[in-house]
């Protein structure tokens, strides 16, 4: 796999645990993420510790094939609560990279790891599945309009 791919899915929620639900598009600001998730109007799970939120995260659906394939779990993008599901991109090379997605450019934060809160929430043992395939956090350095079908490329 090379450090370059495309968006194959946006997802959002207004509120924490809420279902994640599939959107075209999605205006992205940076220091606050998607408008309209919970973690950019500071309702997400996570938001009282802004250290354990980013901007944006993304997960591999060429991971989460691997994770059905050797384990037989099968999760969709939205189900990993991760905002963007990407193809033919080794997200765990863009950690401490810039890189371009869409119309937006971002630096890969560090490894978005999976928590006991995937497990409660999808009854999936998606923690140990996903255990270094859990995707990527990063920080939003020039916001934009981020769409279904985006390249994502990296930049340094």
């Amino acid at each position: 796999m090379d450090h370059s791919g495309r968006v194959t899915g946006i997802f959002v929620a207004e509120v924490a645990a809420a279902t994640l639900r599939s959107v075209d598009r999605v205006r992205v600001e940076p220091g606050r993420g998607i408008v309209g998730d919970r973690y950019h109007t500071g309702i997400g799970t996570w938001s009282y510790e802004r250290r354990l939120w980013s901007d944006l995260t993304l997960v591999s659906t060429d991971a989460l094939a691997v994770v059905a394939r050797e384990y037989g779990v099968e999760l969709s993008g939205a189900q990993t609560r991760r905002n963007i599901a990407v193809a033919g991109v080794d997200l765990t090379a863009l950690v401490g990279k810039r890189f371009e997605v869409g119309g937006l450019e971002c630096e890969g934060e560090r490894e978005c790891a999976p928590c006991r809160h995937l497990d409660q929430l999808t009854g999936q043992p998606a923690r140990a599945t996903l255990r270094a395939r859990g995707g990527l956090r990063a920080r939003v350095l020039s916001g934009g309009v981020l769409r279904l079908g985006d390249r994502i490329v990296p930049t340094n």
